[in-house]
């Protein structure tokens, strides 16, 4: 590599020149330290303060840098504007995470991954927070604290407890489908890259009529799906923790661009509310014989962030960052991450973390009233007002509604959700394991008993088997059998 032909003169974050780097002042020769050097005190004070607190959920995570392309048209669907011509390319930024574990946690673990995707769309940005799993185990936001509590470190142990997991599971039978799911032969991805990616929720598209549509995302890898055993997984996490991140890393630099191409389903409005499950409930699919995959574009990534924890840790995807043409819909548990999501941003890194290059408008720019706050950056001019409306010029509403709105009729109280003709808990979960190979069968309940095995009270025990008894009662009778040996072992 040549030399540099100048040498650029390090400073204090002042910008004052520093004379020395290597020792620190004192006293005198070998004396003690003095509170006078203003470059130790800066580099110590600005160290004990590098980190920030870490996501509850979603801590360990990779990310990159890509584009969208849309390649079929949708126009009859949506009005958003990135998705208006076939051909047309935005720049995203995708993180993947793990769901359950701390920041050091290994990547090939048996959990869910996040799938966040930020599009820097012309009219504003549209984050689409998604899983690698089209379910999840609650269907209701105010059971997602007890939920995560029950995965995470028990407070007395330490440690993920296999108690607090299936206890929570027993009284949670809508978990069965997603049980099912990270159970199974997908519950460890190999990479990154050889994953799906879902939005999961169902969200709302409009047209330029007006028309309302209810859609579900579907990201398929175009590298084919790739998953490790559970003994695999527990190799290569002592070999390498960060097997993913190595991996999503080294595939970008060698020129390997992942991809994958984006798929729909839509339900015209009108039908969701005799469709036969809930459309709405989170722990439910759509059967594709009922709403095929449509096709939309492809979603590449080909550029590594700089920096991890400039681009990577403060990343900040919020469901509630909507485009013209795409909205929420009556989706309880993404009702919650509305709110949930930003208000964790702004707790992690500040009322301000908007305006950190990763999380910044790309294609437009954000112009509001917001001002002040920790590390405020904006700058709106000298005369520029905080208020509105007024008379001088500032930013104003654009009198144009993002999407449909959504009727709402009853009263107000804390309803269950309203029942569908399939609306049992269980039934799904049945038809994901009748789905299987006799091979996938014999992994699925290893995994299952594996860890339900480990469960000190019968009571809870119990309760788990009833549920997978209720899915399929060939899927109930060898978990049961499973965990009845190795419970003798």
């Amino acid at each position: 590599m040549p030399k540099p032909t100048t040498t650029r003169r390090l400073t204090t974050e002042a910008g004052a020149p520093i004379a020395d780097n290597q020792n620190s002042a004192t006293a005198g020769v070998g004396g003690p330290l003095l509170l006078q050097d203003q470059h130790l005190l800066e580099k110590l004070a600005r160290f004990n303060r590098e980190r920030i607190p870490e996501r509850v959920v979603h801590a360990r995570g990779s990310g990159a840098y890509g584009y969208f392309e849309v390649t079929d048209d949708v126009t009859a669907f949506t009005r958003a504007d990135f998705l208006s011509a076939v051909g047309r390319r935005t720049d995203l930024f995708i993180r993947f995470s793990t769901v359950a574990d701390n920041l050091g946690g290994p990547d090939a673990a048996r959990d869910p991954r996040g799938f966040a995707v930020k599009f820097y769309t012309e009219e504003g940005n549209y984050d689409l927070v998604g899983n690698n799993t089209p379910v999840f185990f609650i269907k209701d936001p105010l059971k997602f604290p007890d939920f995560i509590h029950s995965q995470k470190r028990d407070p007395f142990t330490g440690k993920q407890e296999p108690d607090n997991v299936w206890d929570f599971w027993a009284h949670s039978p809508e978990a069965t489908h997603q049980v099912t799911w990270l159970m199974g032969d997908r519950g460890i991805p190999a990479s990154y890259r050889h994953m799906n990616g879902y939005g999961s929720h169902t969200y709302q598209w409009t047209n330029a009529a007006g028309e309302a549509f209810f859609v579900k995302y579907h990201f398929k890898t175009n590298q084919g799906i790739r998953c490790l055993s559970s003994e695999q997984a527990a190799e290569l996490s002592g070999k390498d923790p960060n097997s993913h991140q190595t991996d999503l890393l080294q595939s970008i630099e060698r020129g390997v661009y992942p991809s994958w191409t984006l798929y729909v389903q839509i339900m015209p409005a009108a039908e969701a509310a005799d469709y036969r499950f809930n459309p709405f409930d989170l722990t439910k699919v759509w059967p594709h014989a009922d709403y095929p995959l449509q096709r939309v574009g492809r979603l590449v990534l080909d550029r590594n962030p700089d920096n991890v924890f400039a681009e990577v840790e403060q990343a900040a995807f919020s469901p509630n960052n909507f485009v013209p043409g795409i909205g929420p819909s009556p989706d309880k548990m993404l009702q919650g991450r509305l709110f949930a999501y930003a208000d964790a941003h702004r707790y992690r890194l500040g009322v301000n973390h908007t305006q950190l290059p990763v999380n910044a408008p790309k294609a437009t720019v954000a112009n509001n009233y917001g001002r002040d706050g920790l590390m405020a950056a904006n700058a709106y001019g000298r005369h520029a007002k905080n208020y509105e409306p007024n008379s001088y010029d500032g930013p104003v509403q654009s009198d144009q509604p993002l999407s449909a709105p959504l009727p709402v009729t009853g009263h107000a109280g804390t309803h269950p959700a309203p029942a569908h003709s399939k609306d049992d808990d269980f039934f799904q979960a049945g038809e994901l394991y009748r789905l299987m190979s006799e091979d996938e069968k014999n992994r699925l309940v290893a995994n299952i008993a594996g860890g339900l095995a480990q469960v000190s009270r019968d009571d809870v025990v119990e309760k788990n088997l009833a549920h997978f008894h209720a899915a399929d009662p060939e899927y109930g009778k060898r978990v049961e059998a499973k965990v009845h040996e190795l419970r003798e072992d």
